[in-house]
């Protein structure tokens, strides 16, 4: 299966080369493959903030990217570079408060950067750091695809209708994806006759980016309205709901793309299995329930406008960009360590005691 997969690996949002870093702008997809170079902490911390780069694990990789570049500049720059390095994890870390892979990468990048306070030049050490998150996502999302396809084939073993919200996909990580990992393993393995894909309003993750993903790998793939999830379950024969997470709190509540919780809701009324696909990365131990998760809210343009384009009139609007899904909701969490059913604090507690598998 892995092999199955890395040949057929065609799309990736992220590379490091020649010392900068180099992220596909993915505001001008599906028309434009625009490749963007970073040289600054500064620059990739707007690059995030204004979702050139997007998705939890793809966040965290950008970051700990961004660090390489920051101490460089520092150092060039003479004086306590270790010091005014500072400045520049702050910025990286207010980008996006949502992600926690963005916190975690930088956590893991700090603790390297203090175990080499006292180099001649950190930089080498520091650059293999990254490189070695961004791998290691790959690796764990290859990994995270056998095990879903495992469950999907367990509980069905024919081809199959699985819906999926937002990106969580090669694009959203550091290859093959989370949720659309699985997905491309379920294609692989003949258990998928169709992906449906939520449009996934206001950024239409679903519609510009899931689609262009699954239909560049050949995979049968139909956009729907994000409104007209409920009736494909009831209608189309829908047998999983598969996504990716943002956070996921030590109890097993997850934070998700907004529309995530309605979906979870209309699973369990329609008897749909939920299944969430996410790096141990994401679960944050430190926060006990996803009601401490700081949901981030944009700009109310993105609601009242369209291509620039004035499309509601003098109205206020509310743009939440994430909701939080009840663990109680989650048939399964499908990480690199193992699989939850049905998640719980004892359980995610067990899980991160866990070596990765594979």
């Amino acid at each position: 299966m892995r092999e199955q997969l890395l040949a057929a690996e065609k799309v990736k949002a992220i590379e490091w080369r020649d010392g900068a870093l180099h992220l596909l702008d993915q505001r001008a997809l599906p028309f434009e493959e625009t490749w963007l170079s970073y040289h600054s902490a500064a620059d990739v911390a707007e690059a995030i903030r204004s979702m050139v780069v997007r998705g939890a694990p793809a966040i965290g990789i950008a970051a700990a990217y961004a660090v390489v570049l920051a101490v460089r500049a520092r150092l060039l720059a003479g004086g306590d570079w270790g010091v005014a390095v500072r400045a520049d994890f702050d910025l990286l870390a207010a980008s996006r408060p949502t992600a926690v892979n963005l916190f975690w990468a930088l956590k893991r990048m700090r603790d390297r950067l203090d175990r080499l306070k006292n180099s001649d030049d950190p930089l080498v050490q520091l650059e293999a750091e990254a490189v070695g998150i961004h791998q290691s996502d790959r690796d764990a999302n290859l990994t995270m695809a056998q095990l879903g396809v495992e469950l999907i084939r367990k509980h069905q073993a024919n081809q199959q209708n699985l819906l999926t919200h937002c990106n969580a996909g090669a694009l959203a990580t550091g290859g093959f994806g989370t949720a659309l990992g699985v997905i491309r393993a379920a294609f692989q393995d003949g258990l998928l006759e169709r992906v449906y894909a939520d449009e996934t309003r206001p950024w239409l993750q679903g519609s510009r980016l899931t689609a262009w993903e699954l239909a560049a790998d050949g995979i049968p793939v139909t956009v729907n309205a994000d409104s007209a999830a409920a009736h494909l379950m009831k209608t189309r024969g829908i047998t999983w709901v598969i996504v990716g997470a943002d956070r996921i709190a030590a109890n097993g509540d997850v934070a998700n793309k907004i529309g995530t919780y309605q979906l979870a809701v209309n699973a369990m009324h329609h008897g749909v299995r939920f299944m969430v696909v996410a790096p141990s990365s994401t679960i944050d131990m430190a926060t006990e329930h996803g009601d401490d998760i700081v949901l981030e809210e944009r700009d109310a343009s993105e609601l009242l406008e369209l291509g620039g384009q004035r499309v509601a009139g003098e109205v206020a609007a509310l743009n939440p960009v994430f909701d939080i899904t009840p663990a109680d909701l989650i048939d399964f969490l499908v990480t690199e360590k193992g699989v939850v059913d049905r998640p719980d604090a004892e359980k995610l507690a067990q899980l991160m005691c866990r070596k990765r598998l594979h």
